[in-house]
Formats: structure tokens, C-alpha cells, sequence
């Protein structure tokens, strides 16, 4: 039976925390344990070179990136795990789809037409300053990303569907040019179980709030982020709602059906704010405290993780290699002998 591909990307861009762990790490970890599933696990610092033009930054996140899946148990025997950028293959692709992609298509991407309403809504006589080539043709890069390995699911958020549904259309249009089943039209996955965390200020915890909690701050700086949780100004023995409190909400993203209950019950009961933050962050710790010391291991050995990155690009040339000579000779730059 064949396998089916599952592909995902991480972008490089910031240092990974806890929203990121509930909302991709450990569901994609999970799925790379699955034997009857190939996945593909990439790093993606093409990508992040978009919005980010220091290198010492790209350099830190991509390592700090790949300790973290791998402290957390990510299963590279079975998942390949890669980055982009060791994969010579996939910005040949992004040329080859970006000559039968329409520009229509790029004009009807969501970042692209978002950066161009910012600068109509500030004024700005030229729509396109600040987009670069790289923002604008972004979805073919990803394109490239996902039929290099002809992936059958991608799992995204609701935002990123539409960049399936691109990568479809240019899949589509390169068999149909060039008159073969050369690539197989991905499917968007989106699992709406997947929980988005709150952060310190009760908004989406992102990077671009500022208001993340990293997944492996050390032990005195994670309490610190803890106790600056935003709450309201319930009293202690008031009874609290959990739902929307961030606290509650991070506890039980990560604690067993039963410890959930318990501490709903403790809600309900009037826990006060700072003995629910102690509680927190003393699972949290608990729980983090071995793949913590793994990372931390990791990211005094970059050569281990060198290694383990070399050995999946190796794995995904050895696929993507053929498909592009096979490639090259569809759209005619094939060796002549």
C-alpha cells in the first residue's frame, strides 16, 4: 500500500513557543510516529528571508527550530526532516512553475493584496512600495515546496488555504502545457481541533504581539512570563470563569482530561490568580524540564544536528533529483544525449 505524503513547512523566522508547540509541534510529531504516513518535515529559511534581512537572526532560529523538533521527539527515521535551502531542486521548480503561473493569480494572494491596502489606507501614490519580488511570487515558492514531493496533504491554518488551492492551479496547468501526470494536486488539511493559544496579553499568542511565552525559556524567565499572564481582578474564593482565561486555557492545552477537570473544578471554587499561575508554571516546568535539558544539549552540539539535517537532505534529493531531470525534459532542457 502506498503511503500517503503528508509535507510541513516551519518557517525560520522566530524562536519557537508555546502556541507554536500546541498548535503544530506536537500534533505534526505525533503524525512523523505514523508508519503508514511519509512525512516531510522542512525548515523553511528561504521563506523566512522575506520579512527577515538578518542573517544572525536566520541563523539562530534555524538551529534553534531544529533542536526543538528534534529535543521533542521527532521521528527522523521515519519523517524526512530537511532545509529548504539544501534542496537545489526546489527554487529550479519555483522558476519552472513561475513561467506558467498568470500574474492574475499572484495579484490575488491575501499577503500581497494586504501589503498593497496598507499602503492605499496610509496614502501611499506608489500601491507596491516595500513588496518585494519575494512577497509577491511567495506562493509559488511554496508551490515548489509542496509538488517537489508530489504531497498529497498539507496541514494549514484557514489563512494558508488559499495557497494550496495556488499550488493546485499551477500543478494543473504544468500537466495539462506539458501533457503528463507529472505532479498530483495537493489537498489542504485543516484541523479544526487545533487549538490557537492565548498570550501574555490575551490576544493570539504571535510574535508579531510580542506576547509569546518561548517553549524552553529557562526556569526563572518562564515563571517570570507566567506571573505577567494578563488577568482580570476577581478576588480570591470569587468564583472564576476558566473559559477565555488564558491561564486555564494554557494549563489544559497541556494536561491530561482528568488534571483538567481538576482545575476547572478549582476555578469554579475561586482559585486565586497567582496560586493559578504557581500551579501553571509548575507543569509547565515539570513537564518541559527533560526536553528543555535535550535542547539545551542539542544546541551546545550544532555539528549532531548538522548531521541529522545533511542525512535528510539526502533522503529528499534522492526524490527530488529525478522528478526535476524528469522535469527538465518535459519543458525541454534535457541533455541532448
Amino acid at each position: 500500500m502506498q503511503k500517503t505524503r503528508v509535507l510541513t513547512g516551519i518557517t525560520t523566522s522566530g524562536t519557537p513557543h508555546l502556541g507554536n508547540y500546541v498548535g503544530a509541534i506536537k500534533p505534526a510529531i505525533e503524525a512523523s510516529q505514523d508508519a503508514n504516513v511519509q512525512s516531510y518535515y522542512f525548515l523553511a529559511d528561504l521563506h523566512s528571508l522575506i520579512k527577515c534581512q538578518d542573517p544572525r537572526r536566520v541563523r539562530e532560529s534555524r538551529l534553534e527550530i531544529a533542536a526543538t523538533w528534534l529535543a521533542l521527539g521527532l521521528d527522523t527515521d521515519n519523517a524526512i526532516f530537511y532545509r529548504q535551502s539544501d534542496i537545489p531542486e526546489i527554487p529550479e521548480l519555483t522558476w519552472l512553475l513561475s513561467c506558467v503561473c498568470a500574474k492574475g493569480l499572484m495579484n490575488r494572494a491575501h499577503a500581497y493584496k494586504a501589503a498593497v491596502a496598507e499602503n492605499e489606507a496610509t496614502g501611499q501614490q506608489d500601491p507596491d512600495k516595500g513588496v518585494t519580488m519575494g512577497l509577491f511570487g511567495y506562493p509559488v515558492l511554496m508551490a515548489a515546496d509542496i509538488l517537489m514531493f508530489n504531497a498529497n496533504k498539507v496541514p494549514v491554518g484557514r489563512d494558508q488555504i488559499q495557497h494550496i488551492e495556488m499550488a493546485r492551479d499551477m500543478a494543473g496547468r504544468f500537466n495539462h502545457l506539458f501533457k503528463g501526470q507529472y505532479f498530483t494536486l495537493p489537498e489542504a488539511v485543516v484541523d479544526e481541533r487545533v487549538e490557537v493559544l492565548g498570550g501574555l496579553d490575551g490576544r493570539k499568542m504571535s510574535k508579531s504581539y510580542n506576547n509569546t511565552i518561548p517553549l524552553f525559556a529557562a526556569e526563572k524567565k518562564l515563571l517570570k512570563l507566567v506571573r505577567k499572564i494578563k488577568t482580570n481582578s476577581l478576588e480570591p474564593g470569587e468564583p472564576k470563569d476558566p473559559e477565555g482565561c488564558t491561564l486555564f486555557q494554557i494549563y489544559a492545552a497541556f494536561a491530561t482530561p482528568g488534571e483538567t477537570a481538576d482545575m476547572r473544578r478549582r476555578y469554579l471554587e475561586g482559585i486565586g490568580w497567582g496560586e493559578a499561575k504557581d500551579e501553571l508554571f509548575d507543569y509547565l516546568n515539570t513537564h518541559l524540564r527533560e526536553p528543555r535539558e535535550r535542547y539545551m544539549a542539542l544546541m551546545e552540539d550544532p555539528g549532531h544536528i548538522e548531521a541529522v539535517l545533511q542525512k535528510g537532505a539526502e533522503r529528499a534529493r534522492a526524490e527530488a533529483a529525478p522528478l526535476m531531470d524528469r522535469l527538465r525534459h518535459a519543458v525541454g532542457l534535457g541533455r541532448f544525449i
